[in-house]
């Protein structure tokens, strides 16, 4: 059965409305939580821990199984996004409604990412232009040349059909490299996209 685990500490605490949304949720110290978890629990972190993106990484590196959410005061794309390359599944307000924090859970569980349709807009919008920046590093090796085209179209924010006019290459041509490109990169979507890139990116230019 899976479980939803918020990750706690002396000063940080599950909102009222989570514990609505969840009943039987968990309310366990965030140094335990990588030797309590079970495979599939969902883990709900929240930025209100000094060193949320720590924990955040280490239970995605100790928990691979384990979806992992984001809860945050002020929600904003540049920290969804860091809460998303770190391995988040989901990031939300955590006031959030408790239907809504089902929503998030049920998402996140299933493979899926979640960050509500305004902010993602906005994920997306920000992410793309970090791997538009002057500097930025190459695009994965594993990509054709094609591909890479296509990719860097799509985390431009081009529809199938603009990025098939742009090329010269027919829609089913783009949708077929949109496949080829998430089963190389391990990605779902078009927003796992972006974030792959811009990650490999920023990686590329440190390195």
């Amino acid at each position: 059965m899976t479980r939803n685990l918020f990750a706690c500490s002396a000063a940080v605490v599950p909102s009222e409305r989570w514990l609505e949304a969840f009943p039987d949720g968990m309310c366990t110290d965030a140094g335990d939580l990588p030797s309590t978890a079970l495979p599939l629990d969902v883990i709900w972190v929240a930025t209100a821990h000094a060193d949320w993106q720590t924990l955040l990484a280490r239970f995605h590196r100790t928990l691979p199984q384990s979806p992992l959410v984001v809860v945050t005061m002020v929600p904003e794309a540049d920290e969804a996004i860091v809460a998303l390359e770190h391995g988040a599944r989901g990031y939300c307000h955590a006031l959030a409604v408790p239907g809504l924090l089902r929503e998030v859970e049920l998402v996140a569980r299933h493979g899926g990412l979640w960050v509500g349709a305004e902010l993602m807009a906005r994920v997306v919008e920000a992410a793309a232009r970090a791997l538009a920046a002057p500097g930025r590093g190459p695009l994965p090796a594993n990509l054709s040349a094609r591909e890479s085209e296509v990719a860097r179209e799509t985390a431009a924010g081009l529809s199938n059909k603009e990025i098939a006019s742009k090329l010269g290459i027919t829609e089913r041509t783009v949708k077929a490299h949109l496949g080829a490109i998430f089963d190389k990169l391990g990605v779902r979507d078009r927003l796992q996209l972006v974030l792959r890139l811009s990650t490999h990116s920023s990686a590329a230019i440190a390195d």
